[in-house]
């Protein structure tokens, strides 16, 4: 079921009347899979009427929810494009629309595309109404706050270098992490990038092993532009990224491609079980 009490601000609702029909959210739009029902609403609160137009409006969105730029940006978009099935529209709140907004509005614009005006939050009710409430507030002081990564400026690939110089940089790091990248084009037509295999750990200084693999995977989605200067090819790639935590921002700071001919990288991770930085 649902867990919808914690959310609302109870005040009567809208008769949905015999417009709408529920139907199963379809296998395409797996931003809004797990996140407690399974049947939506058709037409739903973007005013979308064919299941079609829903997963095709949806798809430049999941990339956004994939990011989790906010809490609860899976929750907010899946209230608009797959409202659950109840004898009410129940719309999110104006103040989980503008949280959501002022933490998504850099990866955004990261991307190139602002917020759009369909989202206006202004549009939403106030929370005095009935309406989905961000739960931030409440459950921040239960939560550990991770690093987060953020839209920055494509470090080179790295094309000459010797071990000595890759353990240098390894002391100057907080991680190293080796990924296997590839890239595939959507049934859109879209290229999209996928992290292959799970994410290997060379050095981790603080972080633990399963916030590392979550920060790089949401650093590759957030920085898609580097991603694409990065995989030239669409045969799987394995890099080797190494960055920094500042000030609770996790920034790639080198990327070398990790060949198999390169016995550089290799040696350097070989050494670094016993290397003792100055």
């Amino acid at each position: 079921v649902f867990a919808v009490s914690g959310f609302l601000r109870v005040v009567t609702g809208f008769d949905i009347g015999l417009s709408t029909k529920c139907v199963v959210i379809p296998k395409e739009m797996d931003m809004c899979y797990k996140i407690g029902y399974s049947e939506m609403r058709l037409p739903n609160l973007m005013g979308h009427t064919s299941m079609a137009e829903v997963i095709l409006k949806s798809t430049t969105w999941q990339h956004l929810a994939h990011t989790d730029c906010h809490p609860h940006v899976r929750t907010f978009l899946c209230s608009l494009f797959a409202p659950i099935c109840l004898d009410t529209f129940i719309h999110p709140c104006r103040s989980m629309c503008v949280a959501v907004r002022d933490s998504c509005v850099p990866v955004l614009a990261c991307h190139g595309h602002p917020w759009p005006d369909s989202l206006d939050c202004n549009r939403f009710p106030s929370d005095e109404d009935m309406c989905l409430a961000s739960l931030t507030k409440e459950y921040k002081h239960l939560q550990k706050v991770l690093p987060k990564p953020a839209c920055q400026t494509c470090p080179a690939v790295e094309e000459f270098f010797t071990h000595k110089r890759v353990l240098e940089v390894f002391c100057n790091s907080n991680f190293a992490v080796k990924v296997k990248l590839s890239k595939k084009r959507t049934a859109f037509g879209d290229q999209e990038y996928n992290i292959e295999s799970q994410v290997e750990f060379i050095t981790q200084g603080s972080l633990l092993p399963y916030e590392t693999q979550s920060m790089i995977q949401q650093w590759l989605l957030i920085n898609e532009k580097c991603m694409q200067e990065m995989t030239s090819t669409h045969h799987p790639m394995v890099y080797l990224l190494v960055g920094n935590v500042e000030e609770g921002i996790v920034l790639v700071n080198k990327v070398y491609r990790w060949q198999r001919r390169d016995s550089q990288l290799t040696l350097a991770t070989q050494k670094w079980r016993y290397h003792k930085c100055l």
